[in-house]
């Protein structure tokens, strides 16, 4: 079958130039040469349809491991244009989620640091401080992972997964994940409100080194499971399934049974449940181009779904760049819009300078529409199936 590449790969300026022009509209840019790049996109809806976007920034001349800076957007042409309308310190690898009207960022205060949340009531221009237990400051007693991920309702709870290194040193065979949830009328901003599963730590018998930056789903079923990018470097195809039970707030999971074939499973990536399609759908990094490692195979985000979790299918490839080395479309965080997806992208590309430092230390935040995205059911590129 005839690939489909999307028209927003590489498009040339005009005019004659050979510089490419970025294939989004950019939210944020940070040249290389900076030392801060920029990651860790979230994306939200507002009720009265302004986007709302968060990103924070990393590398050598951030301040990641001390007061991390999170930046706010907001665009009220539905993603034509952003502006920045505030900037939070102490804060970062958060998402963005909406509840009774309410804007909450969920994340931690600095690199490895506090479990915490903000909560916004006028559109994302002011935020309150997470300075104790009734405030926002939700768990201090590990170093506490996370990134921007979903906060699914669900039998009158929400729900999120984050991690903890346990011990503190090093990156990803010591991370252990749980999950934690709060009753949907209680105070979110209150430690008491949040009660926080077992916790699992990475067996290094297991297939694969490291699980973090997990997505609560509900299965077809009416289950809690976490499914978790899984560090694999055999190929990068594998996620895992952590489930979860709910009346005894215990988490388990069985490698034999648990270890799911996924698409660019290796790196980060974002599930939701679509009710119109009923299927599963995500943005991730399927890898085309082999060869390489895949954990740092980047160069392709593509569209799949689901109708159980199990079996996935890759639709269509919606950014693609031939360069793995510098180039990368990853941490794509999405939401429904009517019959399109949008989507903020940490990305890697060409700039006036001398582009990425590397395809992980990205220099650009940009969005993206994908329109009818129902559409592309009909398409089929790859097929990642479990028995």
């Amino acid at each position: 079958m005839k690939r489909l590449l999307t028209v927003l790969l590489i498009i040339l300026s005009v005019e004659g130039s050979t510089q490419p022009k970025v294939p989004g509209v950019v939210i944020n840019h940070s040249p290389a040469h900076t030392g801060v790049y920029l990651g860790g996109p979230s994306v939200v809806i507002l009720g009265d349809g302004t986007y709302l976007s968060t990103h924070t920034e990393f590398g050598p001349n951030s301040q990641m491991n001390s007061k991390p800076k999170t930046l706010i957007y907001h665009s009220l042409d539905k993603g034509q244009t952003w502006t920045e309308i505030s900037v939070l310190e102490g804060n970062c690898w958060s998402g963005l989620f909406v509840h009774n009207y309410e804007i909450y960022l969920m994340g931690v205060s600095k690199k490895y640091g506090d479990l915490i949340i903000r909560k916004s009531t006028d559109n994302g221009y002011s935020w309150t401080e997470p300075a104790d237990s009734q405030s926002g400051l939700l768990r201090n007693d590990f170093e506490y992972h996370s990134a921007p991920v979903p906060v699914v309702r669900h039998q009158g709870r929400l729900y999120r997964a984050v991690e903890v290194r346990n011990p503190g040193y090093g990156w990803g065979t010591n991370f252990e994940t749980l999950i934690v949830s709060a009753a949907v009328d209680s105070d979110l901003l209150s430690a008491d409100s949040w009660q926080t599963s077992n916790r699992l730590h990475f067996d290094q018998r297991w297939l694969g080194s490291a699980w973090l930056e997990g997505n609560i789903v509900v299965t077809p079923d009416s289950q809690l499971v976490n499914m978790l990018r899984l560090h694999y470097l055999e190929h990068g195809g594998k996620a895992a399934l952590v489930r979860y039970d709910i009346e005894k707030n215990i988490i388990s999971f069985d490698e034999k049974s648990d270890i799911i074939n996924f698409p660019g499973g290796a790196k980060k990536f974002t599930v939701r449940y679509d009710p119109r399609s009923k299927r599963y759908w995500t943005l991730s990094n399927h890898i085309r181009d082999f060869g390489h490692n895949p954990e740092r195979t980047r160069n392709c985000l593509a569209l799949s779904s689901s109708p159980d979790l199990l079996n996935w299918t890759v639709h269509e490839e919606i950014l693609y760049h031939p360069d793995v080395h510098k180039h990368g479309f990853q941490y794509a965080d999405w939401q429904f819009d009517e019959h399109d997806i949008v989507a903020v992208i940490r990305t890697a590309f060409d700039d006036e300078y001398e582009g990425a430092d590397n395809q992980h230390n990205s220099n650009y935040i940009i969005f993206n529409r994908i329109v009818k995205f129902r559409s592309k059911l009909d398409l089929a590129i790859a097929s990642y199936c479990n028995p």
